[in-house]
Formats: structure tokens, sequence, C-alpha cells
């Protein structure tokens, strides 16, 4: 059971595709919430059960709701992902039936000291990846993630195919928002990494993003470009999964964005501002020449936050010390470009 974040719950499906994998002879039963379904539509025999907070699921009757409709399945144990009050209902309800349970832990006091300012511990905690595998030890299921393996590329349906074009150019997906301003890469820097790329005449951009504000500044970042095409707000989750499967590189901020292309498969630049890979919320299978940092000899307090909602005075341009020709020499580097 994993609930939310869309990144946290994108970090379970490398983890839930080698359980299947490796034990072959479970039946392997998911909750969470009905958008997130095509992150695991790619796992074979995996049954996936919507939770619905608005209405069936609604309050501690709904919990309830939920615990018989598991009980049905002949669930014989729960593995909490999530460690938040209704993940622990759940997890007590089972427990109390005599099934075997165990939860997430989510380092709270680790990930403190990573983020004080005063007596920083710094060096790097287990990751939510490997928290997650650790869930399914404890109920008797360890697992070897040292050899992923990730879903084929799908074909491009007429639908997208009729938006994006035909693939005639090395193809890059850029993701600039993240949830907290101290994650966001500064715009006027962004802009200067899609014309540097644009130039070359060797790259198709696809700009990515949500919501109306997010749209209309991609839109901006878009002018004057010849070979940048702005898809957010235009594909469904599945058909943007699709899409982000074809790229041979995602560049993306401390977001949902750069765990759902590492569960895909494909290369992940994470830019790092307020957080840090440290934390332990670097995408899965990455290399960590992929992440750039914000430079920690001029702002030696970063991290300032886990997740990125706590920029400390003096902090708020930490991340223009990521320059873009590093971004872009970065690109070049993946793309052997």
């Amino acid at each position: 059971m994993r609930l939310s974040s869309m990144g946290d719950v994108a970090m379970t499906v490398p983890v839930l595709r080698a359980l299947v994998q490796q034990y072959p002879e479970l039946r392997v039963t998911v909750v969470s919430r009905p958008f997130f379904k095509p992150f695991f539509d790619t796992i074979p025999a995996l049954n996936f059960v919507a939770f619905d907070p608005k209405k069936t699921h609604k309050g501690l009757l709904g919990l309830g709701r939920l615990y018989w409709q598991l009980s049905s399945l002949s669930i014989d144990a729960f593995g909490d992902m999530h460690n938040v009050l209704r993940s622990k209902i759940i997890r007590v309800l089972f427990a109390l039936s005599g099934k075997k349970t165990a939860a997430l832990d989510k380092g709270r006091a680790e990930k403190k000291a990573l983020t004080r300012l005063q007596n920083k511990q710094f060096f790097p905690l287990t990751s939510m990846v490997d928290r997650q595998a650790q869930v399914l030890e404890k109920l008797g299921f360890p697992l070897d993630l040292s050899k992923p393996t990730f879903p084929p590329k799908p074909e491009l349906t007429p639908e997208i195919a009729a938006l994006v074009g035909a693939k005639t150019k090395c193809w890059v997906g850029l993701a600039p928002f993240a949830q907290y301003e101290g994650k966001v890469y500064p715009l006027d820097l962004i802009q200067q990494v899609i014309h540097e790329l644009d130039q070359t005449g060797k790259y198709e951009l696809f700009l990515l993003g949500g919501g109306a504000k997010e749209i209309a500044v991609l839109k901006q970042l878009s002018e004057q470009t010849n070979h940048t095409k702005v898809v957010a707000g235009q594909l469904s989750l599945a058909q943007e999964m699709a899409l982000m499967s074809q790229f041979e590189v995602l560049v993306s901020m401390d977001s949902a964005n750069g765990h759902m292309g590492a569960l895909l498969g494909i290369p992940v630049i994470t830019l790092w501002g307020a957080t840090h890979p440290y934390a332990g919320f670097i995408p899965f299978n990455q290399l960590e020449s992929h992440s750039l940092c914000a430079d920690r000899n001029q702002f030696p307090g970063l991290p300032t936050s886990v997740y990125g909602n706590k920029i400390v005075p003096g902090y708020a341009d930490a991340m223009r010390t990521i320059l873009p020709e590093t971004v872009v020499a970065k690109i070049q580097e993946i793309t052997a470009i």
C-alpha cells in the first residue's frame, strides 16, 4: 500500500517488478490511487486496487471497507510502503487478524540530521527504493535489485505520433518544475539550456509539466526555438510515459518526472537545489554523476530540506551554481552528441 506522493509511488515500481520476477509464485496486490495505475500496468501478474478517499474508502468506515475488500483476496501478508495514518489502520487490522505485516522506515531522525544547519551529518542515507525493499524483506522476500529489468518501449499510438511527429533527431525531455520553489532551476537558466540545445539542430526537446500556469511558462520558454515542443497538458499519464520511454535522456528536478523516467529505464539527469541525493530520493538505477547539485562550498548548509519546502536566508540562489553549460555538457555526454 502506497497512496502518495507521485514520485514515491513511482519508486515502488522497480521494487515490485523485482518481486514478481524473483518470486513468481506470489500473487501481488498493490493499493494506490487510480491515477497511478499506469505505473504498474507493465508488471505482469500484478493486481491493482484503486483507493477512493472521497467515496468508497472515505473515513474510518471507508478504511474498514478497504480492509474487507482486501481480505476477500485471501491476503497472507501486508506491506505498508507509506506508514501514514490510513495505511497504519489497515496494517493494524491485518495484524489483528493474524497476518504478517511490515512497515516502511522513513528514517526521519537521519533526515533531520542531514538537513539541519548546525552539526550536520552529511552522508548518504538509505535510498527510498531500498527502504521499500526492506519492507518486503521483513515479510520474508529479500530482493536483488542489482540487475533490474525494464518494460519494452511501446509503439507510439497515432494520437501521440500526431502530436510529436516522426523521430528524426535525438529526443530529450525537460521537466523544469517541482512542487516547491527550492527544487526549481531558475527559468532564465533553463531558457539558456533550451536555446543552446536547440541551436545545435541535433535535438528535439519536449517540455513537460502540468497546470495552466506551468503550460504558459513552457510556451514562453519554447518561443524563438525551432526544435522544441510543449507536450504538457496534452497527454494522459500512460501516453506521457509512452513518449518518455522514447527519450534518449530526461532532465528533471528532484521531482516525480525523474522517477517516472527511471522506472522506464531511460537515463535521467536530476538538478538539486535545497534538496540533495543523499536524502535517498535519487531516481532508481541512475549514475551518481547524473545528479547535478548546487555548490556546497558556497552553500555549506545544503541540503536545507528533504522536500525542498524550506530555504534558509541567503540560499535562494543556490541552484544558480549549476551552470547551464554544465547541464548541456551532461546531456551531450549521455547522448554522445
